[in-house]
């Protein structure tokens, strides 16, 4: 990414992550996948419950 100053230069930006942020995100998106998809496939609502079971339905995964 650039970015030009009031003055013309351009100055290059980067991030660095390192091995232990990239585990940490990771295992939180995992832990979070994990709860919204036990969420929708327990709930005692309706709604959510059936969006869930029509979504598997139309990847072609079988859920039952």
């Amino acid at each position: 990414m650039s970015i030009i100053s009031s003055t013309g230069h351009t100055s290059a930006t980067t991030t660095t992550t390192t091995l232990a942020q990239r585990l940490t995100a990771a295992i939180c998106a995992s832990i979070l996948g994990a709860c919204l998809v036990y969420f929708a496939g327990f709930s005692h609502i309706e709604a959510v419950h059936n969006a869930a079971h029509d979504t598997r339905h139309s990847s072609a995964f079988p859920c039952h």
